[in-house]
């Protein structure tokens, strides 16, 4: 069984900052589902969203990106 690759580190950090997808959610005003999906990166934010999150977490948003070293 192959790993798929991850894309982005959003639920890591909301991890870190001790925060839910259930809260993420709220602070955005979006769909749990979408968030859910984010998370497990079965879909992708949009390049706005992605600010969006950095800024509700209070994060550099190359935080939520993973490395491409």
């Amino acid at each position: 069984m192959t790993e798929r690759p991850t894309f982005n580190r959003i639920k890591a950090v909301l991890a870190e900052k001790g925060k839910t997808n259930i809260w993420l959610a709220e602070a955005l005003g979006m769909n749990r589902s979408t968030v859910s999906k984010w998370c497990t990166n079965d879909v992708q934010p949009t390049v706005e969203t992605l600010f969006a999150i950095a800024k509700a977490l209070d994060v550099n948003v190359r935080e939520l990106l993973v490395s491409s070293k």
